[in-house]
């Protein structure tokens, strides 16, 4: 009798994905020359313990390594912690940065994953790929989808590849997270800013999430049951910045 596995499968892709990263990444650590402050960050010990290959952190040490970000080998540094840290981010272990989940995407793209050896880099690619996957199918994720969506932009450099998973991923849960994502984003979208804190700021990030959720929110949102009040700010951000305020449903938003 064959066993059938009751993981769903985007979790068993996500499982699949973070076992990936950890055999990939086993045996890396920090680089043998590596300092750290120790009035403001910790003590040598800790350091060391960093230069020491797979073995776990404590989860302060690991919240204290990547909000670093003057690493003198940040690559190496973050293929050294990024196996414990994917698995915190999945269960939701990681406590919410004070500019929220993209600050982690900054530790990534300062890291630079994309530069490094390609089985690591698509190691590192297939995680995101596979947790922002897994995120849209659960109805409560650990952090809201708004959320995972501006890490893994922010990871990337383009939030092209995380709006085409959205796209392909339809029905009630993925449209419920559309429709909180849009709530939380119009306000900052609708006066040509980002809706998250960016690590280096680049407006065609920006451009393109208005320009998919002008094309493809308003059929999702109606079927949420999106009301007509959300519904018009997505089509005001259609519009030129200087014809939004003429709108008459402008909400009436003001920018400093």
């Amino acid at each position: 009798m064959t066993n059938v596995d009751p993981r769903p499968p985007a979790r068993l892709r996500l499982d699949a994905a973070l076992e990936r990263l950890a055999v990939t990444l086993r045996g890396e650590t920090a680089h043998p020359d590596e300092v750290q402050c120790v009035c403001h960050w910790g003590p040598d010990e800790d350091v060391e313990l960093l230069r020491v290959p797979d073995v776990e952190l404590d989860p302060e040490l690991l919240a204290r390594t990547w909000q670093v970000c003057d690493w003198t080998d940040k690559p190496a540094m973050t293929r050294r912690i990024l196996p414990q840290l994917a698995v915190h981010l999945v269960y939701g272990l990681v406590v919410p940065p004070l500019y929220g989940m993209a600050e982690v995407g900054h530790f990534l793209a300062n890291g630079a994953w994309q530069e490094w050896p390609a089985e690591q880099a698509a190691s590192v690619e297939e995680f995101l790929r596979a947790w922002w996957a897994w995120t849209l199918t659960q109805p409560d994720p650990p952090e809201p989808a708004h959320e995972i969506f501006a890490l893994c932009t922010e990871a990337s450099g383009t939030p092209d590849p995380w709006l085409g998973i959205w796209q392909r991923s339809t029905g009630p849960v993925p449209d419920r997270h559309l429709a909180l994502a849009v709530t939380e984003w119009e306000y900052e979208l609708l006066g040509d800013n980002s809706p998250w804190s960016e690590r280096e700021e680049d407006e065609r990030k920006r451009v393109r999430l208005s320009a998919w959720l002008v094309r493809h929110a308003p059929p999702r949102l109606r079927a949420h049951g999106a009301s007509e009040d959300l519904l018009h700010r997505v089509r005001i951000l259609g519009l030129e910045l200087h014809s939004r305020w003429d709108d008459p449903h402008w909400p009436g938003h003001r920018y400093a």
